[in-house]
């Protein structure tokens, strides 16, 4: 059973009688009463509504958010869906044939112009391979003549296709940033998991970008990596930084996978309790077993009619734990609780710690996930004021609402489609930024009401689980109570 947070509770009589429904069980809590009490489907879904209709998480209810901006800062720009390598952890691997492949036309590219003049950062792409892109240099040389001085124009790459002329013609067209794939410490692995690749070029790759930024000093051009962290190449994760800074790395961004095939989530590396959840789990069973208790027998006896003393110990501590947790706003998902491996995860910390250590000692600006989905969410594309452009033209709010796709976490599978504010074909990007709807989707981003689905014993529910999103249970209209994006477990060049 689960707890929800510490809620708000509005004055009507709508709720009064279900409060005195609710003390009049003798439970302590709505979930527990739904899940004990409520036994009709149609009784579960009228409950179901009516816990949205009179709940809400509040995360800063009484803040203001502030003003949206009147221009993106970020543009996230997808030059291309094709690629030349089949990474088995690539959206586009996912089999359902959701990705279409095309290329950005140069009108394409230049009805986003306006927007340039305001931006800090230019992202030039997206789930293909830049690198393809025949006129990359002509889109970075014209960007750059409208780009405020101090703002960067970069790109993420697998390196396969980056030679000493590429490099060259790259940085003399005004690149600031660029980023490795690197995924391995050692050759086979880098095989397996980046198919069609090779190690070797992407070292040839550190090469080409080390001779072309000598002739060009003035050009501070900034080389780093991305590593997707699984399990199977955790372990390598140290020896493939100290790796690339010695080929000349500056930075390295560390994500965790998000799983866009079945077959891929056993190699997700994090745990889908909340960081905040794990805390207090961990206190409440350390101080049971200080008394002697294993609160991981709770599953087998918290519906027994006739419990032992023993027994009865272990419902107590954890009782005390649900209270704790509920004072704290903090929802537990019992079944995953019980079920962590501990070891594992004691694991994946000892060898960030040593990643952290290693970075250090080479001089590298590492940013690593979190092992867990934090409580408190942000949404740093948002927040940021970024803004997402397909090949095609059509602008998105974020990664997470960028393709159509399947993903598959904790054991749920979430379908996603795209949510499309506009096409700049039709309108000028700025006039798709501040558009009625645009603008009103990040205002709800920015007041984090809707909920989190993950830590919910219902999830993934039909609310969000299809692809055709209404309203969550909260009757929130944003689509991200199932996005993990906020909870710093996954990182993106930006």
């Amino acid at each position: 059973m689960v707890v929800i947070p510490a809620v708000r509770k509005r004055e009507s009589s709508r709720f009064q009688a279900l409060d005195a429904r609710l003390k009049s069980s003798g439970m302590t809590d709505w979930y527990e009463y739904y899940f004990e009490t409520v036994k009709n489907r149609k009784e579960k879904h009228r409950w179901r509504q009516a816990m949205a209709q009179m709940t809400r998480i509040s995360a800063a209810p009484e803040d203001k958010v502030p003003p949206v901006r009147e221009h993106p800062s970020r543009l996230f720009v997808e030059l291309t869906t094709k690629c030349n390598l089949s990474c088995g952890m690539c959206v586009k691997q996912n089999g359902d044939g959701g990705i279409a492949e095309g290329s950005m036309s140069a009108e394409t590219f230049a009805g986003l112009t306006p927007a340039f003049p305001h931006l800090d950062a230019l992202i030039l792409n997206g789930i293909g391979e830049s690198l393809i892109h025949p006129r990359l240099e002509e889109f970075i040389r014209q960007a750059r003549k409208l780009l405020p001085a101090k703002a960067s124009v970069g790109f993420q790459t697998n390196g396969m296709l980056l030679n000493d002329s590429r490099a060259v013609a790259l940085v003399n067209a005004g690149l600031d940033l660029i980023c490795l794939s690197l995924d391995a410490a050692s050759s086979d692995r880098f095989r397996s998991i980046r198919t069609g690749g090779e190690m070797s070029v992407v070292e040839s790759a550190f090469s080409s970008l080390k001779k072309a930024k000598t002739p060009n000093a003035g050009r501070n051009l900034k080389v780093g990596i991305e590593f997707v962290v699984m399990k199977s190449n955790l372990r390598e994760l140290p020896a493939a930084l100290r790796w690339a800074a010695r080929q000349g790395a500056t930075f390295a961004l560390v994500t965790q996978l998000l799983p866009y095939q079945r077959g891929m989530s056993s190699q997700a590396a994090y745990d889908t309790n909340t960081a905040g959840a794990i805390s207090i789990y961990k206190r409440w069973k350390d101080r049971a077993l200080s008394e002697g208790v294993d609160i991981s027998g709770y599953p087998d006896v918290f519906m027994k009619y006739s419990k032992t003393p023993r027994e009865q110990k272990i419902v107590w501590f954890v009782e005390q734990m649900k209270g704790n947790a509920h004072s704290q706003g903090i929802a537990l998902h019992l079944e995953r609780l019980f079920s962590r491996d501990e070891q594992w995860f004691a694991m994946v910390d000892g060898i960030f710690e040593e990643a952290q250590q290693t970075a250090e000692q080479e001089g590298l600006d590492l940013t690593l996930p979190g092992t867990a989905p934090r409580n408190s969410r942000r949404c740093e594309f948002v927040e940021e004021g970024g803004a997402f452009v397909s090949w095609n033209g059509d602008v998105h709010p974020c990664y997470f609402l960028w393709h159509r796709y399947n993903c598959y976490v904790g054991g749920w599978e979430k379908q996603v489609k795209p949510w499309v504010f506009g096409n700049p074909a039709g309108l000028d990007i700025l006039e798709v930024w501040n558009s009625t709807q645009y603008r009103s989707f990040r205002e709800s981003v920015r007041r984090y009401h809707f909920p989190f689905c993950f830590d919910c014993g219902f999830a993934l529910c039909d609310y969000v689980q299809a692809e055709d999103f209404e309203q969550d249970c909260y009757i929130e209209s944003v689509p991200c109570g199932a996005c993990l994006w906020c909870t710093g477990l996954f990182h993106c060049l930006r």
